[in-house]
């Protein structure tokens, strides 16, 4: 465990003369207020601010940062109060603590909820701090150095949602050996079958490749030297993550990829970069479309450095970056290289546009109040590869990679979104859902009759497009549900004796809309059209008699679903309904363990889907209901799984004895043999929950020549 010492240390090193009595003030009280705690490891919970403190002195925070660090989770974790940590340590520490604190506390439906909200506090606080999630890294990062003290269930889950979420937010802010480090982790934990295989890949020829890395990089000093340029030359493995991802999206095997290993020349001037550059493309052949020049066109996160590949000694291919000390910190440290807080003064203005992204996910998170069309907003917002294309006034537009002229029509203004018709790129026509790449000048077509369509949801890739898209399809089902609610309201007040059209401008009814939880009556009337409330629920306020639980049953019924034609699905619960018809969803084919959503189905009843399908996330949230699955779980669930190998005889054999070793049986299979002998197998199997299959998949995967096991969409 590291002491305090060390830590202030550190902080005296980096900021001589700053006030450490805070951060030693700040450690007495965390040690007092933790006392008795331990962690899953056993050790003392102690520990762990301790350890997220020293990560960020070895970041080289400020004091204030460093003292937030210690007394991160006081709040959370113990009997302290947050008006204690304001008047014991002021103002700046307590909104650092307070921004970093999970929403543990509110009276939320699930836990998905709780997650969503949680990441919905920490943007607004990072957005008036950025030191709240730099201090949120270094927690996550001490976590998962611990993360094997969980258990398994528990592992996943927050080794899924750091790869979704803190990995993709370390890159946006460039620090990227923490990106490194939380992508590997994560990897360990998710794919254990996968990484071992990366390293065992890796490791095998160690001995050989570093000959090879001493072997090039002492060319290249020499080389350097001739032309009297002195430079720091580093060769480095790339990490396994990002091997592995390499592999999946260009379908390669290991032996296939080039850049396992890559050359870093580190100078003292720009002009030095593009000279050293000069010499290596003389030396060796540079690899069409592979040249990178981020030091005119730095990254977002402020990452610079030319990137080149080149056919290099042995005919090999070999990826080269050129950058300057001074841009290889930034590189490693990213927005910590650039900390400009001091006493009572915010980050520059220069850094605050580099960090423009921030502040759009604010924006966008206004949108938004389903917690699953939330996180998949914020995962899109930390996509990290982007494009730059200009309007014809010569502005230039960031986009995330994929985006299309829908997303840069919505980007210039909601109107033009909607009214879009149109686009051209670089003066040609082209289709809605092309690809726009850096450089294209764009420009809109629109027509003021036209409006946005449902299917544009298949292609745009920006937060903003969805949403407003999302907004206006919801817009349009209100207005037909108001319609339908509003007849069926009258229908039932009117079977006895009431008037409904009347009662609609009382103060008892805007009391029976607050009563279920809606702002207007509006709302209410709305509510009972999409199925969600029923009419009798809405008379019985005014009759003053208990609901009849069976008249409602069957009006709702009526509503979603006319014709039984199976009995309700034992494996689903919905929340405050029983004896309802209920299918799932065959694009995504949920199974016990995934995480589920209802969706109200006019004549069919509730359908559920997995939280992430794509399908799912397109439909009306308004139209969602909230199910589980049911403690007393006696059935299997079909589910599609692909398996890549290389063709041998016994191969299909061989992986259905793997499935039916895990007791899964197979419904349907089919294979497909390519050329290059690689077969990709899909089967159709039964399993009985997330569990099951991920057993299932594991064992395929130690099937010989098999390179890949994984569950379909």
């Amino acid at each position: 465990m590291i002491r305090i010492t060390d830590i202030i240390d550190k902080v005296s090193a980096n900021h001589p003369g700053c006030d450490l009595d805070i951060i030693e003030r700040a450690y007495i009280y965390s040690a007092r207020v933790h006392e008795g705690q331990v962690r899953l490891s056993g050790e003392p919970y102690l520990s762990h601010p301790l350890e997220v403190a020293g990560i960020l002195a070895d970041m080289k925070l400020d004091w204030i940062s460093v003292s937030a660090g210690l007394l991160h989770d006081v709040i959370e974790d113990t009997r302290s109060t947050p008006q204690e940590v304001r008047d014991l340590f002021g103002d700046d520490i307590f909104n650092i603590v307070s921004g970093v604190t999970k929403i543990s506390v509110l009276p939320l439906k699930s836990s998905k909820e709780r997650q969503a909200e949680s990441i919905r506090k920490m943007i607004l606080a990072m957005a008036k701090d950025i030191r709240v999630i730099l201090i949120k890294l270094a927690d996550r990062l001490h976590n998962m150095r611990t993360l094997q003290y969980h258990k398994e269930k528990k592992q996943l889950e927050i080794a899924q949602e750091t790869l979704d979420i803190y990995a993709p937010i370390a890159s946006r802010l460039g620090i990227f050996w923490i990106k490194t480090e939380l992508e590997n982790t994560s990897f360990m934990f998710l794919m254990p079958h996968e990484y071992r295989n990366i390293q065992n890949l890796v490791s095998k020829d160690r001995k050989e490749r570093e000959e090879y890395i001493e072997t090039v990089k002492g060319f290249l000093r020499e080389q350097l030297a001739k032309n009297k340029l002195n430079g720091e030359v580093l060769g480095r493995y790339k990490n396994y993550y990002s091997i592995y991802q390499k592999m999946q999206t260009q379908g390669l095997a290991f032996e296939d990829i080039y850049d396992v290993i890559a050359f870093r020349i580190i100078l003292d001037t720009i002009p030095q970069c593009y000279e050293a550059l000069g010499i290596i493309h003389a030396l060796w052949k540079p690899i069409a479309h592979k040249f990178k020049d981020y030091i005119g066109f730095p990254k977002p996160n402020l990452y610079q450095s030319l990137h080149t590949t080149v056919i290099g000694p042995k005919g090999e291919r070999v990826e080269i970056q050129i950058r300057t000390h001074e841009m290889d910190k930034i590189a490693k440290s990213g927005i910590a290289a650039h900390w400009g807080y001091k006493e009572g003064k915010q980050i520059d203005e220069r850094m605050s546009q580099r960090f423009a992204w921030i502040q759009n996910l604010v924006e966008n998170q206004e949108n938004f109040s389903n917690p699953t069309e939330f996180m998949e907003s914020v995962r899109i917002d930390l996509f990290p590869d982007e494009v730059y294309v200009l309007t014809p006034r010569g502005d230039v537009k960031t986009l995330p990679k994929g985006a299309t002229p829908v997303d840069f029509a919505y980007m210039i203004h909601t109107e033009v979104g909607n009214q879009c018709v149109g686009a051209k790129v670089n003066g040609r026509m082209v289709p809605l859902q092309y690809e726009l790449r850096t450089g294209d000048v764009v420009s809109i077509i629109t027509n003021k009759n036209h409006q946005p369509s449902k299917d544009w949801l298949n292609f745009v890739k920006t937060v903003k497009a969805r949403s407003k898209i999302r907004q206006w399809i919801k817009t349009q089902e209100k207005d037909k549900s108001i319609g339908l609610g509003r007849e069926m309201c009258e229908k039932a007040f009117q079977k006895n004796r009431l008037n409904f059209t009347s009662l609609l401008r009382t103060e008892e009814m805007a009391k029976v809309a607050e009563h279920f939880g809606f702002k207007t009556t509006e709302d209410l009337i709305a509510s009972v059209g999409y199925g969600k409330i029923t009419p009798l629920q809405v008379l019985s306020k005014f009759l003053q008699k208990p609901e009849s639980n069976s008249a409602e049953k069957s009006l709702l019924n009526k509503i979603i679903g006319r014709v039984r034609k199976k009995k309700p699905h034992a494996g689903v619960i919905v929340k405050g309904i029983d004896d309802v018809l209920l299918r799932f969803g065959k694009c995504c084919q949920p199974v016990p363990g995934d995480s589920i959503v209802g969706y109200i189905t006019r004549g069919y009843g509730i359908t559920v889907h997995r939280t992430n399908c794509v399908n799912a996330l397109k439909m009306n949230p308004d139209r969602q209901i909230e199910v589980d699955w049911s403690p007393e779980l006696t059935e299997t669930y079909p589910t599609k799984i692909r398996v890549r190998s290389y063709d041998r005889v016994g191969l299909l054999a061989d992986i259905a004895d793997s499935i039916a070793k895990n007791g899964a049986n197979i419904l349907s299979a089919s294979t497909e043999t390519a050329e290059s002998k690689e077969v990709n197998s899909f089967f159709t199997i039964a399993v009985e929950n997330t569990d099951h299959l991920r057993r299932v998949l594991s064992t395929i995967k130690k099937v010989k020549l098999v390179q890949e096991a994984e569950r379909l969409s």
